[in-house]
């Protein structure tokens, strides 16, 4: 192998986390979210990994179609809905749910010509102002819908929380009381909970869960990663190290000189950089796990290497491994001194890197 960067996907993992979850949420059912190619971490693989999921949740029509040419017969659902009338045969096709988020979507269907009633998620806008029919016009749009025969009578609600990641925060019960009194009286199934929501607001479990990170193992609530949840990472991104220099003291390292040697000292070098998904804008100090114990990261990241502080490994050596997070070093710490979330991290590995299932 030339080069030695590899993102090793724990299986058993996913499957630990879709358990976790479903003991959390024991009435509802499950909608495992595999948009951005299963969070990074693969659509396929993560797919047949969750089999037992109740259904696919994606953002894309060609993920749908990735699915069924892999032989997924499980529910899916376009998350962000269909934008134009072409659309329409492949979702009856490929037997994909839509969202309903927006006015012209409903002429879109109502133009539509007769055939197999398409299903529906109508989705409400509660706060978070991004995707959704006002909550006001809950009834009249969903009697709309329910009045097309090309519209299965199966319509479930739906709303999306913007800050269900903060625990204190009272935007979400205002979301959730927001939501349960637009759909009085409108007979259907209810979806609410993210991830955070699944893992921190029990009132909002409804009937369907549509749990995305957490089905990886990373949390988005500040300072707690997705083993505070009882969740397992997913994803371990591991490479060696491919040069071990002495340098002086005084003496810059890396584009910018943004670090200046101390003292005489052992720099690392690791082969994965910005090119493999890396943080570029990561901070020195940054962990980083060589053999197994934390070391800093020096410099600035560049394209296809990082340079490490081996003063806390001296006896470390070329072919030694590295670990960029996972098990041992929490994705959402790494995230935090890049200034992110976890998910972008995942989301973030390029195709050069090699993907391993385990």
């Amino acid at each position: 192998m030339s080069r030695p960067t590899c993102a090793h996907i724990d299986l058993d993992a996913l499957r630990h986390n879709l358990a976790a979850i479903r003991l959390r949420t024991p009435a509802s059912r499950v909608m495992a979210v595999v948009k951005a190619d299963g969070y990074g971490h693969g659509l396929e693989r993560v797919a047949r990994a969750l089999t037992s999921a109740d259904a696919f949740g994606v953002a894309a029509l060609a993920d749908a179609q990735r699915l069924r040419a892999a032989g997924l017969n499980q529910r899916i659902v376009l998350l962000s809905g269909f934008d134009e009338p072409a659309d329409l045969p492949l979702l009856r096709h490929l037997a994909v749910d839509t969202v309903i988020h927006h006015p012209s979507q409903l002429a879109m269907l109502d133009a539509l010509d007769a055939g197999t009633p398409i299903r529906c998620w109508l989705k409400l806008d509660t706060g978070m102002h991004r995707l959704g029919i006002p909550a006001a016009d809950a009834a009249a749009v969903a009697a709309r819908l329910r009045a097309l025969s090309v519209v299965d009578p199966e319509l479930v609600l739906m709303t999306h929380f913007s800050r269900s990641d903060e625990f204190g925060e009272e935007a979400t019960p205002a979301q959730i009381a927001c939501f349960e009194s637009a759909c009085q009286g409108i007979a259907g199934a209810r979806s609410l909970a993210n991830s955070a929501a699944v893992l921190g607001w029990p009132a909002a479990h409804a009937d369907w869960v549509r749990p995305g990170g957490a089905l990886y193992g990373i949390s988005v609530v500040d300072g707690r990663s997705g083993a505070d949840f009882g969740l397992r990472p997913a994803m371990r991104l591991c490479t060696r190290l491919i040069a071990v220099n002495r340098i002086r003291a005084g003496e810059p390292v890396g584009y910018g000189a943004r670090f200046t040697c101390p003292e005489d000292m052992a720099v690392g070098v690791a082969a994965i950089g910005y090119g493999d998904g890396y943080p570029r804008h990561v901070p020195s100090g940054t962990p980083v796990l060589v053999n197994g114990q934390r070391v800093p990261l020096i410099g600035r990241v560049s394209m296809d290497l990082m340079t490490l502080d081996l003063r806390r490994q001296p006896d470390a050596q070329v072919g030694d491994p590295v670990q960029l997070w996972g098990p041992e070093l929490p994705v959402e710490e790494v995230a935090a001194a890049a200034g992110t979330i976890g998910y972008e991290l995942t989301c973030s590995i390029t195709r050069r890197v090699q993907f391993i299932e385990g």
